[in-house]
């Protein structure tokens, strides 16, 4: 029995500070939940590819690229400065003065890749204006005009400020 009449009367449960702390996990875990899905469904990834089939193909084609450049003996050299992609190019020890393409593939992000059309001169030099590189671990692919070879390496520039590509020996 209390002597005091108020104590018998129960204050609302919202008053109390332990239902508070308890609905603070779930709360918490809805909250994060939400912010995982928002993120999944906002960004998705772009690495992952439809047709693993058609990409298996490519992966072929690629060998028999790179197996024609190494019969033609390529060899690259490039380095980026000033905001030019400079380098030269030769194909048995001789300048190659056909135009190819230069694309440079970011490592997360394919809306930040580049694809550059180099024409050479009669030496095999190249010089092209290219943006601002960001600092990152490039894919560097160099194909002929028609794609009928290929030269491929990573690029982690700027620590490698020059590059060079020799196609292995058959």
């Amino acid at each position: 029995m209390h002597i005091n009449p108020a104590a018998n009367e129960a204050s609302p449960w919202y008053t109390h500070r332990w239902p508070w702390l308890l609905m603070l996990g779930p709360v918490t875990v809805l909250v994060g939940g939400a912010f995982a899905t928002w993120l999944a469904l906002g960004h998705p990834d772009a690495m992952v590819v439809d047709d693993y089939y058609k990409q298996g193909k490519a992966i072929n084609q690629d060998l028999r690229r790179d197996r024609v450049a190494s019969a033609m003996q390529l060899a690259l050299q490039l380095r980026y400065e000033g905001g030019r992609l400079q380098g030269r190019i030769t194909s048995f020890g001789r300048p190659l003065a056909v135009p190819f393409t230069v694309r440079l593939a970011h490592p997360t992000l394919p809306q930040r890749d580049l694809s550059l059309l180099v024409r050479p001169d009669a030496e095999g030099a190249f010089s092209v204006s290219l943006p601002v590189l960001e600092q990152t671990h490039w894919q560097l692919a160099v194909e002929g005009n028609l794609r009928d070879w290929r030269l491929a390496r990573s690029w982690d520039w700027p620590r490698q400020a020059a590059l060079e590509i020799v196609a292995d020996q058959p």
